[in-house]
């Protein structure tokens, strides 16, 4: 379920309907695994905003879609992302379960931990009984449902080449019985990826990199649909907000990757930092941190928990950092950092699909003493901090806002088409 939008695939669908919404019906067909997610359903059709709080409504002309799906050119009319809205609940014991069976089979275990008949049998009713113009089908988790042929019209949304994703998660298994299961779920979704996304028209990742590693795989259906940033929530706030020596990370803390690169940061580049500028202080922002998350506070190390407003803990940073290990993609911690003109400094997962080249609106550190530098030039350089901050500023404003990649979307639906 796309709501909240907090995280990066919930993100990237709310924003996407937020700006399509304008112009075109959106119907959405999930699976809600918690009360949160059921929640979310009368959270995503009550009155959400006026046409104008959203990009593209600012942005084009044209008819916009009112309250009842008919035309009107009215913005005020606009109400609501989803015109329906249907799901299936599945709890994640459920889930679970559907992965452990799924160990004994040839399927990846991510797969089967959205496989779900009640699903398949509600999605099958739902393309029999209606004609839709185009089909956004989002993640490789959900292409299961269209093994059999996906339609012509049907585009897959992965973001990121999941295969990439897991070999770097083999790479930095801690143990051997670890490397082990991540190694058979990265050759399982990599044969998986060869399977299903030549079933689509065309498939769609975040990044050139992500989009060149598939491409050297034999997968050649596939294109880039970068990850974007609200340019209205995350804006450039100026400098005076900023709290000297301040190094801020942000993201869901119970995310694998997420808890991996601030356990990085603190065991191996914090102290470096700490040689060179024993004043700095480090920061790690975001929801549901996991007891290993908890455990680096410290008098330099603070844990916040949930920020409503990640704008004003941005706003607050001297310096922002991603230092990943694992993933693929982009960083939307990354884009969100330098639409507000913040400094950053990031390793180089998440760095090529940027399009910037490091030292040239940000740093980018691929060994732990390079990445303690890069942060400490920034905190002891106002001059630097802003000259990076600026030139990244300007090319996230220009490239990802959600506006521009929702006509990109629209483009590719396009293409396929005709």
């Amino acid at each position: 379920m796309p709501y909240p939008p907090y995280r990066g695939d919930k993100l990237k669908i709310y924003n996407l309907a937020r700006e399509l919404c304008v112009y075109h019906e959106l119907h959405l067909i999930t699976i809600a695994e918690n009360q949160e997610d059921l929640d979310s359903v009368s959270a995503l059709q009550k009155p959400l905003f006026d046409a104008d709080d959203s990009e593209s409504a600012t942005s084009n002309s044209g008819t916009i879609k009112s309250n009842s799906g008919s035309a009107t050119s009215n913005p005020q009319d606009v109400t609501q992302l989803f015109d329906s809205i249907q799901y299936v609940y599945r709890p994640k014991w459920r889930s679970i379960l559907s992965s452990a069976i799924g160990l004994f089979s040839t399927r990846p275990i991510q797969v089967s931990y959205f496989k779900s008949k009640a699903f398949a049998i509600k999605l099958k009713h739902l393309l029999d009984n209606h004609h839709f113009d185009a089909i956004h089908v989002q993640h490789l988790r959900m292409a299961q449902y269209f093994e059999d042929g996906a339609p012509s019209n049907a585009i897959l949304d992965l973001p990121d080449a999941f295969s990439l994703y897991w070999k770097r998660r083999e790479l930095a298994a801690k143990n051997a019985f670890d490397r082990a299961f991540r190694s058979l779920e990265y050759k399982r979704l990599a044969n998986y990826e060869k399977l299903m996304l030549p079933k689509f028209s065309k498939s769609l990742v975040c990044s050139a990199e992500d989009r060149d590693y598939l491409k050297n795989a034999g997968i050649t259906n596939v294109d880039v649909l970068p990850n974007g940033v609200n340019l209205k929530s995350f804006s450039p706030q100026g400098g005076a907000a900023i709290i000297k020596n301040r190094i801020l990370f942000t993201g869901n803390m119970d995310y694998a990757p997420n808890v991996d690169a601030v356990q990085y940061f603190v065991n191996d580049i914090f102290p470096l930092i700490l040689e060179q500028h024993p004043e700095s202080r480090f920061v790690i922002a975001g929801q549901r941190p996991v007891k290993a998350v908890l455990d680096l506070a410290s008098d330099r190390i603070e844990v916040t928990g949930f920020i409503e407003n990640l704008a004003s803990e941005y706003a607050k940073a001297n310096v922002v950092v991603s230092p990943l290990r694992i993933g693929a993609g982009t960083q939307n911690k990354v884009l969100e950092a330098l639409a507000m003109n913040q400094a950053v400094v990031c390793s180089k997962v998440g760095f090529l699909g940027l399009g910037l080249k490091s030292g040239e609106g940000i740093l980018m550190g691929e060994t732990a003493q390079e990445f303690a530098n890069d942060v400490v030039s920034i905190l002891t350089s106002e001059e630097l901090g802003k000259r990076l901050g600026e030139t990244g500023g300007q090319h996230v404003r220009s490239t990802f806002a959600w506006s521009g990649i929702s006509q990109q979307l629209l483009l590719y639906f396009e293409k396929i088409k005709s």
